[in-house]
């Protein structure tokens, strides 16, 4: 066990930014658990425990200030379980080739958002009956990213609130942590039917980032946004670039 501990400290730090951007921990935790040899299913599954712990203490924190907007939250958090049962599913084939290269392509969306988060419209917008079937739509695959990445799917909720639903990102960030209580729960649930994950690892990841979400929510409402989006952005893109490189490194010895 003492030779896992550096879980914990991994867990708090992916907890606070997760928390603060409305991502989720996973964004940090499944790069770095890649790029010490975990398998995808394994980096996946334990890093929704932390994904769940960070939400668990974001939510705690952010009910508080009253930043989250429930009747929503719960709306898209069940819309997307049926995503996550299928993510999990689909997990367990991916080849760490692919999952690599798959999970850079999301870094990279997700840096692109957060850098670019401050110019998303945040206008009050009327649900058409074609804006209900795109937000059913993007809550089951948010669902399906959450538990086949083991990240949260905050990368697509907290977009979708912003653009799709009018909702002010002072809200979305914190409802996005809510939803994902719910999407992180059921994703937890199919893995372990599945034996995905490694319940130390995954409980020690899941210390860390309950501690993280707690302290987390309450930096970001002092902390600069501007300065926390260029450094995760900095961050999450030379993740994806060792993604892309540790992918092609395989391919090539596969194909020699």
């Amino acid at each position: 066990m003492i030779d896992q501990l550096w879980l914990i400290p991994l867990g708090f730090a992916a907890g606070i930014l997760g928390s603060m951007i409305g991502l989720g921990g996973g964004i940090v935790v499944v790069p770095v658990l890649t790029f010490f040899g975990f398998s995808p299913t394994l980096a996946a599954s334990n890093s929704l425990f932390a994904a769940f712990s960070n939400a668990v203490g974001s939510t705690i924190s952010y009910s508080r200030q009253k930043r989250i907007d429930y009747s929503i939250g719960l709306k898209l958090g069940l819309l997307s379980i049926p995503g996550t049962v299928l993510g999990a599913y689909l997990s367990s084939d991916v080849t760490p080739g692919i999952f690599k290269i798959l999970f850079g392509l999301v870094l990279v969306s997700s840096a692109v958002y957060i850098f670019l988060r401050k110019k998303i419209e945040t206008k009050e917008k009327n649900l058409t009956k074609q804006m209900i079937v795109f937000v059913i739509s993007a809550s089951f695959f948010a669902g399906i990213i959450s538990s086949f990445f083991g990240i949260g799917g905050g990368t697509v909720f907290v977009p979708l609130m912003v653009v799709g639903i009018g909702m002010t990102m002072k809200k979305a960030a914190p409802t996005s942590q809510f939803i994902l209580l719910f999407a992180s729960l059921s994703g937890i649930i199919t893995h372990s039917i599945l034996g995905h994950p490694d319940f130390l690892q995954a409980g020690l990841l899941a210390a860390g980032a309950f501690v993280g979400g707690i302290i987390g929510a309450r930096l970001s409402l002092d902390i600069k946004e501007r300065s926390l989006q260029i450094l995760v952005s900095a961050i999450i893109i030379i993740a994806a670039i060792k993604l892309f490189f540790d992918s092609a490194a395989e391919n090539l010895l596969i194909g020699g």
